[in-house]
């Protein structure tokens, strides 16, 4: 998809609360909402669950639309001729933040147990 389309669909959503944004992404009818989509639920599932964010207060701080790599094809024409044409291509960057979550406590270790612990050691 070509950058200058997907970056009319990826101003759309910036600076909006993810959970509004993937409302907006999915009324959208336009073909280059689809990866925006997907890169902001990507975006969403990897700040919950491997940054520890609370997924409902996540805003889209920042997303940028950059060239991607060119695929060079050749298009048939009149009197045996071929014209060419590139395939664009785009590279999409959300970021996102947002409140996170309290760290969850580790577990306490019984006295006997770290008693045991510590007679294993001497």
């Amino acid at each position: 998809m070509s950058p200058r389309k997907v970056g009319e669909i990826a101003h759309l959503v910036r600076g909006r609360m993810v959970s509004d944004a993937l409302v907006i992404l999915e009324h959208t009818p336009r073909r280059a909402a689809l990866p925006v989509l997907k890169t902001i639920k990507s975006a969403q599932a990897n700040a919950t669950h491997n940054h520890n964010y609370k997924g409902d207060t996540l805003r889209i701080v920042e997303i940028t639309v950059n060239h991607g790599p060119r695929t060079k094809r050749y298009r048939p024409a009149a009197m045996g001729r071929a014209l060419p044409f590139q395939k664009r291509s785009s590279h999409i960057r959300v970021l996102v933040d947002g409140e996170q979550r309290a760290a969850a406590k580790p577990a306490a270790v019984k006295p006997a147990a770290k008693a045991a612990k510590t007679e294993e050691k001497k």
